[in-house]
């Protein structure tokens, strides 16, 4: 493995922890309701979990209500069992063969609760892409232990490293307050 080998390595997995904290951060519900909402809860169809959106149709009714019509009937008490039980906080009404689901407004504390989430999956992220970095700094050590490349190729890649860290980081920091910023706003 040569230096450029293990930066790009690197890079693309320090890329994928950015983007697996975009996902978490979506799932982080805010004042309005979004259908993107409900894409990680998961319905028990005939013994396999499965995300709502492949077993329903999800819409919007209006800035506050999410729609849910099942495309088979039996499955709207699974599904409103399972949005009633995921860790959203919402209590789907079943009418007939639809189920809405009405988005509470957030209270103070709520929101509050909220950011706390969104530093703790932006401190998640963060120790990820640091991992990232003792991992390739620790490969860079191996190819000088084998003589593949200089003490001074390897430091000038360290410093390589350490500012593909603090890029990320720094844009870990970017999404949080963003976050932050849409979650405290009424």
């Amino acid at each position: 493995m040569s230096v450029a080998e293990v930066r790009k390595s690197t890079e693309s997995r320090m890329i994928k922890s950015l983007d697996a904290l975009k996902v978490s951060l979506s799932k982080i519900r805010t004042g309005r309701a979004h259908t993107g909402i409900l894409d990680h809860v998961l319905v028990d169809y005939y013994g396999s979990p499965v995300p709502v959106g492949q077993v329903a149709n999800v819409n919007l009714v209006d800035a506050r209500t999410i729609s849910v019509q099942p495309y088979e009937k039996p499955m709207a008490s699974v599904i409103e069992k399972a949005i009633r039980d995921s860790d959203l906080g919402l209590n789907p009404m079943s009418m007939g063969d639809t189920i809405r689901v009405p988005m509470p407004a957030l209270t103070e504390e709520r929101r509050r609760d909220l950011t706390k989430v969104v530093k703790s999956e932006g401190e998640d992220a963060k120790v990820a892409v640091r991992n990232l970095r003792r991992e390739a700094n620790e490969s860079l050590k191996k190819l000088v232990k084998d003589k593949d490349i200089s003490e001074d190729d390897e430091r000038r890649a360290q410093d390589d490293i350490q500012k593909l860290t603090d890029r990320h980081v720094t844009e870990i920091d970017k999404l949080v307050t963003q976050k932050e910023a849409e979650i405290m706003t009424v």
